[in-house]
């Protein structure tokens, strides 16, 4: 293990759970932008996470031909953040199944750190183009947190009431889970409550990106590129953790932009939510 300065790290985690030799287990960090048809936490479901992982281009993967017995499976979390969420037991390469350009193997769920999945939170490297790294190499990996295991329950879309800083954590944070699938599904209308002056402002989430996305971006920034909001953040950077985020109205997947605009515009005419009485510039 890497002299660590007194700080823990994985190699800490991975011994406390039995492993002793480092160099049987590979890191492998998956992001969500990255993966085909795992866009957010909801689909990263076991049986999709098993599918991207054991299929490896031939030729450019940064898996070795002759890969570590134990895969440790991270996701993005954020920056450098990577969460464990699984592990794999590698029984080798399924020789049947390799193409021209691919190439298979036969991964089965193991146990190991089972107790820590989606709780385990470490930091990867800088160099995160290369997402696979051997266990000598990840046992140095800085030990971030090991989260509460208590999943937070969804209340339903119309009793949402989310202060700016619970936001930061609904989007990211995985105790979110059932928050991020039931938010990821549905485009909307939602209303943001400024708490110092009761000012509001009306939004849309329409398209591919629903409410988890659009709620992403005020999280990422505080005022998610809108106007009024960016007004405020100029004058004070740290404005956003005064608002508070609600629903107003959600639409089906399926619905179409029109009937999602109209809606919004309902909502600002009956909210008075234009300048001057809101904080909506148009």
């Amino acid at each position: 293990m890497a002299d660590d300065g007194g700080n823990l790290n994985l190699g800490h985690i991975l011994a406390a759970g039995g492993v002793t030799r480092f160099d049987d287990v590979m890191a492998i960090r998956h992001t969500y932008k990255t993966l085909e048809g795992i866009r957010t936490s909801a689909d990263a479901t076991p049986a999709n996470l098993l599918a991207f992982t054991r299929h490896q281009d031939l030729r450019a993967s940064k898996i070795p031909q002759q890969p570590a017995n134990t895969w440790l499976i991270f996701m993005g979390d954020g920056a450098r953040r990577s969460r464990f969420v699984c592990a794999y037991e590698n029984r080798g390469e399924v020789l049947g199944e390799r193409t021209a350009d691919s190439r298979f193997f036969d991964l089965h769920e193991s146990e190991m750190l089972a107790a820590l999945r989606n709780r385990l939170v470490i930091e990867w490297p800088k160099d995160t183009i290369n997402w696979a790294k051997g266990g000598e190499i990840a046992a140095a990996f800085p030990l971030v947190e090991i989260a509460d295991p208590n999943a937070v329950p969804f209340p339903g879309f119309d009793r949402l009431l989310i202060p700016y800083e619970e936001l930061v954590d609904v989007v990211a944070d995985h105790r979110y889970s059932e928050w991020q699938a039931a938010l990821s599904s549905v485009q909307g209308v939602y209303l943001i409550a400024d708490s110092t002056n009761g000012k509001l402002y009306v939004g849309k989430a329409d398209g591919r990106e629903r409410i988890l996305g659009r709620w992403g971006a005020y999280a990422r920034d505080g005022h998610g590129g809108n106007v009024a909001l960016r007004d405020l953040a100029q004058l004070d950077p740290s404005h956003a953790r005064h608002f508070v985020f609600s629903i107003l109205r959600v639409f089906g997947p399926s619905v179409i932009a029109s009937e999602v605009d109209e809606a919004e515009a309902h909502y600002k005419r009956a909210l008075l939510t234009r300048r001057p009485f809101g904080m909506n510039s148009n």
